[in-house]
């Protein structure tokens, strides 16, 4: 029963002047402590929980909703700073739905997590700028608008507060780049279209980009960070604990609260949207990217420009007539091609339902597998008896769940070795499956090949799903135990990384066979240049028509050579030979070196493409282009520190820190000023520099590159594995051609084919020494 209002003094000088229920605060009350903080309002069973004030000697005050002794629940607090926060709370941590007015008058609406900034929200500066778009952790990371006050906006992806990802940049004079950026930096190819020109219709570009789907969003990224040392007033003490000082409390199940919504507006802003609301009203008349006032005498003329960590090192001027036609021209190419892959895969039903399939089985069988205990591989997990098969109908059954793709059979091929060989791989289940298997779904890719095999990627580019061969297949099962073995003796081996070999059966009894395996270039750095390098020149050249931004290039179109250090050319070449040798053993031919290059700038030329205040830029190794010295330091090899970089394994990472000669044999990490801290390992962030191969003949072109040389990261791994020696087909292609490509024809053996192989990647690599 609750007693009537009364006051209570206890040993510590804290004071209770309200109703009690036996010995605890109940009801209404005033609690005061001894430091002079003083609570005004409900109790129950000697814990606030309700409606109340809380005043702290700091001038800090919060009005709103309590639960079990926590801020919980819908309340303003403000600051002794001058801030002021409005919305949600969860245990003294802003939480849900909220807006905050910062003392430096800075304003935040939207959705907070754990006290930061996550999910959906606006920022506005209190020099004009505002941002309009997800964040996460505090920053803004996916997809936004950030409109300065000078007039220029920016639309596309951010990650950790940088413009990271495709995107637009319109310009306050009317101007617009459409293109891709890095860390905040323009990276990669784009194409800028000075004011007046006409460009691309922007709602198709921003339903392009992913705003008008349920699929991943866009994020872009400005410089400026909204919460980087900024003070964040916070209740550092529960308030349970203070009272638990008096003695009085006891533990009490805390109560929940419902938030309601402080301001439903913002919830609807979508970025593309505000994107196109703010037109091109402004009307300025500068700049302030790049410099990117351009004479506007002819309005026809677009600029395809490449950058390189904000360097442009490319140009073509084209007219924009051309650009347009060509535009279409692929937009025409690609659907025919998306339909032409959906309709011979599924007769005609959309991708999609392939790609549920494929999400559909993995959940079940690493499921199903996980639990089993860890053990050995025993021979019978090699056997045509260790499959796991599963019927799907759409409706569900007793095993599985309905869905919304199409019936299917389902069968997962060798699943303990494949569960062991993950986690060899250091690959925890619950990643490898939500991954794959996650609400963000999979990308399909276009083949890079002629096999006509169809790739996905996972949501996070963490994996690479690939098609197969029923030939391949059997290959793959076939060499499975001796692959094994390599893989687990060799932790720096090249080849590529299995983790799974599935099956899925249609109701038309149409087969599709695919493999899990990691991607080689899943990296922060984003990789400029592809390359499929077999030591071959048959074929070995891309049409120049074809080339777009990430097209997988062939041995004639590398028009570099690579230095490295002398033990990590050591280290690179030993394990080649290793994985050649375990090639020859399985009579397997016609495999690649997958090379992927990301070209790094100097620091102190980002700004490269604007022309210097003063002509004192530095001087030193570097190479003279166009009266400016560009020195080739882009990336430091420093000595390995554990705790300084990431040494978890990823899906194509496995092994040891390389050690490096220059650094007398220690090993090492891969410092890029301005980006970060990488541990060098065998494929996987390994330095180098490329020596470009410039023709003398274009010395006078208009898209002749601006560099002899770069300071290059490598990424590398042996692929394409699963073709058999078979002499017969080998001579029959060489005649066909009408090319008596000598590496060809004496490639129809595994041991030559390995020869020739490592014989070209040394001329690639060539020893410096």
């Amino acid at each position: 029963m609750e007693d009537s209002e009364s006051e209570k003094a206890f040993s510590n000088r804290d004071v209770y002047i309200g109703k009690f229920k036996g010995i605890l605060p109940h009801g209404k009350g005033k609690y005061a402590w001894s430091d002079g903080t003083v609570y005004e309002g409900d109790w129950e069973e000697g814990k606030m929980t309700g409606k109340g004030q809380m005043i702290w000697t700091s001038g800090a005050q919060y009005v709103g909703d309590f639960s079990g002794g926590y801020l919980h629940g819908f309340g303003m607090f403000t600051g002794p700073d001058g801030s002021f926060y409005q919305g949600c709370w969860r245990m003294n941590i802003q939480h849900g739905i909220g807006k905050k007015q910062y003392s430096n008058s800075d304003i935040y609406e939207g959705s907070w997590k754990e006290g930061v900034h996550e999910g959906n929200g606006r920022y506005s500066w209190n020099s004009g700028n505002t941002y309009v778009g997800s964040w996460k952790g505090g920053k803004m990371c996916g997809r936004g608008v950030m409109k300065w006050d000078n007039g220029d906006l920016f639309n596309g992806f951010w990650l950790n507060g940088l413009r990271d990802g495709s995107g637009i940049y319109r310009f306050a004079d009317g101007g617009y780049y459409f293109g891709t950026w890095s860390r905040g930096l323009k990276d990669g190819k784009g194409t800028f279209y000075p004011a007046g020109t006409k460009h691309p219709s922007l709602k198709m570009w921003c339903s392009s980009l992913g705003y008008y789907d349920d699929g991943k969003g866009l994020s872009s990224g400005s410089l400026l960070n909204s919460e980087e040392g900024k003070a964040k007033p916070s209740v550092k003490r529960s308030v349970s604990e203070k009272l638990s000082v008096g003695g009085i409390l006891r533990n009490s199940s805390r109560i929940s609260h419902k938030c309601t919504s402080l301001d439903k507006n913002w919830t609807h802003l979508d970025p593309a949207k505000e994107f196109l609301r703010y037109g091109s009203s402004h009307s300025l008349s500068h700049t302030s990217e790049d410099g990117q006032q351009e004479a506007q005498d002819n309005n026809s003329l677009v600029y395809e420009r490449e950058y390189m960590q904000g360097v442009l090192i490319k140009e073509k001027v084209k007219n924009n007539m051309e650009i347009s036609k060509k535009g279409k021209q692929r937009k025409i190419i690609s659907v025919q091609e998306a339909k032409k892959s959906c309709i011979d895969l599924l007769g005609g039903n959309r991708s999609y339902y392939l790609m549920l399939n494929l999400q559909l089985g993995i959940r079940y069988t690493v499921g199903k597998i996980t639990p089993v205990p860890v053990r050995e591989v025993r021979s019978s997990d090699f056997g045509d008896r260790a499959r796991i098969r599963m019927y799907f109908p759409r409706k569900g059954s007793q095993f599985t769940p309905p869905h919304y793709s199409i019936d299917f059979s389902w069968k997962d091929y060798c699943p303990m070795v494949f569960r062991n060989l993950r986690e060899m791989f250091k690959l925890d289940a619950a990643e490898y499956m939500m991954s794959i298997c996650g609400d963000d779904g999979l990308r399909e890719l276009s083949s890079p090949g002629k096999s006509g095999s169809l790739f996905y990627l996972s949501h996070d580019d963490r994996f690479v799903i690939k098609t197969l061969k029923k030939s391949e297949l059997k290959v793959l099962l076939r060499m499975l135990p001796s692959y094994y073995c390599h893989v687990g003796e060799h932790e720096n081996t090249l080849i590529t990384k299995f983790f799974g070999l599935h099956r899925i059966t249609l109701k038309t009894r149409r087969k599709v066979r695919f493999m899990v395996m990691g991607n080689m270039f899943c990296t922060e750095l984003r990789i400029h240049r592809r390359f499929d390098l077999k030591g071959s020149t048959l074929g070995r050249c891309t049409d120049p028509d074809k080339i777009k931004e990430n097209t997988t290039l062939k041995d004639l179109d590398l028009p570099f050579e690579f230095h490295m250090d002398k033990l990590l050319r050591e280290s690179l070449f030993k394990q080649i030979s290793l994985d050649c040798k375990f090639l020859e053993s399985q009579q397997i031919i016609d495999y690649s070196l997958l090379l992927g290059l990301h070209f790094r700038a100097p620091e102190n030329l980002k700004a490269f493409s604007q022309p210097p205040d003063d002509e004192s830029l530095p001087t030193g190794d570097g190479v003279t282009v166009g009266g400016f010295s560009i020195p080739p330091k882009g990336l430091v090899l420093v000595t390995h520190e554990p705790g300084s970089v990431s040494t978890a394994p990823g899906p194509h990472i496995r092994g040891s820190t390389l050690k490096a000669y220059s650094l007398g044999d220690q090993e090492v990490d891969l410092l890029l000023p301005g980006t970060g801290r990488l541990r060098v390992q065998l494929g996987v962030n390994m330095p180098a520099q490329a020596n470009h191969k410039v023709p003398q003949d274009d010395a006078d072109s208009t898209d002749v590159e601006l560099f002899e040389f770069y300071d290059v990261v490598l990424y590398m791994g042996i692929i394409d594995i699963l073709q058999e020696y078979n002499v017969k087909k080998k001579l029959e292609h060489a005649y066909k051609s009408l090319q008596f490509d000598p590496l060809t024809i004496s490639a129809v053996e595994p041991k030559l084919y390995a020869k020739r192989f490592i014989n070209f990647l040394e001329k690639v690599f060539p020893d410096i020494a």
